[in-house]
């Protein structure tokens, strides 16, 4: 490139994501980018060098995530060990897998949702009834027994890469958790998950959004058990008929963020966004668009949402089955919401019909 072209759109993002990322570092908010094993990609950690020292999500629990997160504290002059406060965003594995070990080896207070703390607490159950929930699900919309068998065990051998953790501070939604130079306030935002949870640094406008909001990728509602506060939550699965509206669930929470001042955005993954109003105005566009595709499927005859799931995206992957479900589910439930198509059932399956 010559001293005249102008920057490309690639080297403006990635300029915007250097400033933003630096803008956070003064304001004592350090990104820490953690590998997993999962198609997303790196996760976003965040170390916020306050009093108690305040890391926020931790990775999956694996050597390779457990590593490189040791070598990023190291390099901005930390160690595990000086750990105070660990905060996990929301239920999925590639946040809080490490929480435990972390949890251990230096002591750290583990703050969550008080509605996620007995999930946390009793991980393995929980994830066995997510599990069962998924199952029910599927079948009931046309996906072939074989197919959520497989799925049924790629699921568990996830699990290795999460891990039960004590919550020993549980924090309700609205409330305030107060360090030494900032106070965060604690935001329940349901929808890409039941527990998902973003944290606004007050007086800096910065919000820790984790998975709520992503700026190269539109976070996927994933059909999710509720969240069951409670000694007896752990293993009581959700029946099979209840399937929460996820992404009517989500969208609800998009309006709240979208109505806030916020100076900048520091997702869960990917890079910071600094206009987030512009972004969650596109992803409603984004949804509605999907919804008209999938109405415009179904008017020619009934269809379960597997079908079409199909219809849209082909044979995909089983791992993939369950998220191509949950996103023509959720686009559903927008159109039965106004109208748009009904519901029938027949020998315990559901198909879907333009109104």
């Amino acid at each position: 490139m010559s001293a005249a072209d102008p920057p490309t759109s690639a080297e403006r993002e990635r300029e915007e994501a250097e400033r933003s990322l630096a803008l956070a570092a003064e304001a004592g908010i350090h990104r820490l980018r953690i590998p997993t094993p999962f198609q997303v990609g790196r996760v976003n950690a965040y170390l916020i060098e306050d009093s108690p020292l305040t890391l926020l999500d931790s990775g999956p629990n694996s050597a390779k995530a457990m590593d490189e997160l040791e070598q990023a504290l190291a390099a901005l002059g930390h160690a595990v060990e000086d750990l105070e406060l660990l905060i996990v965003t929301h239920q999925h594995i590639d946040h809080f897998g490490l929480a435990s070990i972390l949890a251990r080896r230096s002591g750290a207070e583990v703050a969550a949702l008080d509605l996620l703390a007995p999930y946390l607490a009793s991980f393995s159950a929980e994830a066995e009834s997510d599990d069962r929930f998924a199952e029910a699900i599927m079948l009931r919309h046309g996906i072939p027994r074989e197919v959520v068998t497989a799925l049924r065990a790629v699921s568990a051998s996830f699990r290795a890469w999460g891990s039960p953790v004590q919550v020993t501070r549980p924090l309700a939604h609205g409330s305030e958790l107060a360090l030494r130079d900032r106070t965060l306030r604690v935001l329940h935002r349901p929808g890409h998950s039941p527990s998902d949870t973003v944290f606004l640094d007050t007086s800096r406008a910065i919000l820790l959004a984790a998975d709520h909001l992503i700026r190269h990728i539109s976070s996927n509602p994933l059909l999710a058990r509720p969240l069951r506060a409670g000694a007896d939550a752990a293993g009581t699965p959700a029946p099979a008929l209840e399937r929460p509206p996820a992404l009517l669930t989500y969208l609800a929470s998009l309006k709240e963020t979208r109505a806030m001042e916020l100076s900048l955005v520091l997702p869960g993954h990917g890079e910071p966004i600094v206009d987030h109003a512009a972004l969650i105005g596109e992803r409603f566009r984004l949804h509605e668009r999907r919804a008209e595709k999938i109405r415009r499927l179904i008017v020619s005859g009934p269809a379960t949402a597997h079908e079409i799931a199909h219809a849209l995206w082909g044979n995909v992957a089983v791992t993939q089955a369950y998220l191509t479900l949950s996103e023509v589910l959720g686009h559903m439930d927008l159109l039965l919401a106004d109208g748009r198509a009904r519901e029938e059932e027949s020998d315990g399956v559901v198909r879907f019909r333009a109104a």
